[in-house]
C-alpha cells in the first residue's frame, strides 16, 4: 500500500511538473520535498527501526 501511494504521489509530480522535488513520508502523510530542504541536514534512523527490521529480516 505504502509503495502505490509513494508512486501515485511522484506521477503526481510529474503531471504538475514539481521539479526538482521528492516523495516523503511525514507521518501518515505523502508529501513533497524540494532536493535542497531533503539533502541539506543529516537524517538518522532510530536504532529502534533497525532492530524492528533485524526482527524480520534476520
Amino acid at each position: 500500500v505504502l509503495a502505490t501511494r509513494y508512486g501515485m504521489a511522484a506521477v503526481d509530480s510529474i503531471m504538475h511538473a514539481r521539479w526538482g522535488r521528492m516523495v516523503s513520508l511525514s507521518g501518515t502523510t505523502i508529501t513533497h520535498v524540494a532536493f535542497e530542504d531533503a539533502l541539506g541536514k543529516l537524517n538518522t534512523v532510530p536504532q529502534s527501526r533497525y532492530d524492528e527490521a533485524a526482527i524480520l529480516f534476520g
